[in-house]
């Protein structure tokens, strides 16, 4: 499917604003025999003094800006055209959970896809026992790995609402989780939570979802800002499978990916620092239209 995604994120200051340095996660990546990015640009208001590009640790496309000058708001404007695969027929492959273990022990790489990096705790997702227990009553009875995956999203699908005031971007995912409202950022670090307290590594994935669904189809929650979703690790054999539990669906050709990491932290669009007084005002929005011929 053809995709012409535009994202603005916009920032406006109570005061001045001055030594400004942010590096910035927006840009779709390229996936091999999944998305392809065929155009894509970001135009940065006000121009700013030093623009860089580079990859980070999980190889996703970063770009460095500085200011040398005070500013009293900032826009970011990306404009991208991507082609997205279908998601191919997925055959359960994956060990039991026992076995995943074993699995895990037997992977030496760590290289930024080893599953090594999303076992343990990180700074959004720490552990949680409440989240355990849940989890644990969850999966009890699963076959396998895959099946674990998808019963912890489809249950927290099932008794969580998508409430995009219930929560801010620092809300701690347990007080999320008591109230059961929240947002797609909150899905996806409490599934990660629980997904790592069971023994599978699990880790986060931004992006975007498309705004208009087929006709007839049901809109999807999370589709008028960037989107998260997860990411486990299923065995040797099936390696890395995403779902997207705001939705209660395995991450397709209605999803694409911007970046990966742990939690929201290693991905998070615009993050950096700079020097002001006062707080700031912020909005996003995001149109994914599908290109017809």
């Amino acid at each position: 499917m053809l995709y012409d995604i535009t994202l603005r994120i916009e920032y406006a200051y109570d005061s001045l604003a001055d030594a400004g340095r942010h590096i910035l996660r927006l840009m779709p990546a390229t996936l091999p025999d999944r998305q392809r990015v065929i155009a894509s640009n970001l135009d940065v208001a006000p121009v700013p003094f030093e623009r860089s590009f580079s990859f980070d640790f999980f190889d996703n496309r970063c770009i460095s800006i500085s200011y040398d000058e005070a500013v009293e708001e900032t826009a970011f404007l990306m404009q991208a055209r991507v082609d997205r695969s279908p998601l191919d027929a997925l055959f359960d492959v994956s060990p039991d959970l026992k076995r995943l273990g074993v699995e895990l022990e037997s992977v030496h790489s760590v290289a930024a896809a080893s599953p090594h990096h999303c076992r343990g705790l990180s700074r959004w997702v720490p552990p949680s026992h409440e989240i355990a227990a849940w989890a644990r009553d969850v999966v009890a009875g699963c076959p396998t790995t895959l099946d674990a995956v998808s019963r912890i999203n489809r249950t927290l699908h099932a008794e969580m609402a998508f409430d995009p005031e219930a929560t801010e971007i620092d809300t701690p995912l347990e007080e999320a989780f008591r109230a059961r409202h929240g947002v797609c950022q909150d899905f996806t670090h409490i599934a990660i939570a629980a997904l790592r307290s069971i023994g599978v590594p699990a880790g986060y994935v931004s992006g975007f979802l498309r705004t208009i669904p087929p006709k007839g189809a049901a809109r999807l929650e999370g589709a008028d800002a960037m989107h998260a979703w997860v990411r486990a690790w299923c065995g040797l054999e099936m390696g890395w499978v995403e779902y997207d539990p705001t939705n209660d669906m395995m991450a397709g050709e209605d999803h694409v990916v911007v970046a990966v990491g742990r939690d929201y932290f290693d991905v998070a669009p615009v993050k950096g620092a700079l020097r002001t007084a006062g707080s700031q005002e912020t909005s996003q929005s995001v149109d994914m239209v599908a290109v017809t011929a």
